[in-house]
């Protein structure tokens, strides 16, 4: 798998926000006491935490900072925010605590005012859960066409999800 280069603003600690692949994004984090269960087992929960992370440092990497994000869109789209529509997630093995995992997010589909997402949790390159997550872009309480900006990165990666998939069949 071929890396793409990060994104590389004046944020000195950019490093902390995973790295681009084909296609999508790759993070690792560390499973801590506070992310597990009484028996050192990661509660289902906090899967959603990391995979939200995940969705988070992938926009950051694109150049879609959310603070200047919502500074832009202000005027476009006022009181504009990201929901997550659905999500369809399946738990397969548990992570424990200390394991390092890495969150994948691949842009699966772009629509008028939705982002589809495909997302695993991993550990040694063995999926632990994965999701399909729909986020639409909402303002003032109704679905809006997704800014530009976010829309032709986000395009260009599901493209390139879309050919990966193929070469793998």
């Amino acid at each position: 798998m071929v890396e793409r280069p990060n994104f590389s603003p004046s944020d000195p600690h950019l490093t902390l926000a995973g790295r681009l692949i084909p296609g999508g994004h790759a993070l690792h984090v560390r499973v801590y006491y506070e992310d597990t269960d009484f028996s050192g087992i990661v509660y289902h929960a906090n899967y959603l935490r990391f995979m939200e992370r995940g969705r988070s440092d992938y926009m950051r990497l694109l150049g879609v900072f959310q603070g200047e994000l919502f500074e832009q869109a202000a005027a476009e789209a006022p009181g504009f925010h990201f929901v997550v529509r659905s999500m369809q997630i399946d738990f397969r093995k548990p992570a424990r605590i200390d394991d390092v995992l890495e969150v994948v997010t691949l842009s699966k589909e772009v629509a008028g005012a939705s982002i589809t997402l495909l997302q695993q949790v991993k550990r040694d390159g063995e999926v632990l859960v994965s999701a399909t997550v729909r986020v639409a872009f909402v303002s003032e309480g109704r679905a809006k066409r997704i800014p530009d900006a976010l829309r032709q990165a986000t395009l260009q990666d599901a493209r390139a999800t879309e050919a990966i998939g193929e070469t793998e069949r």
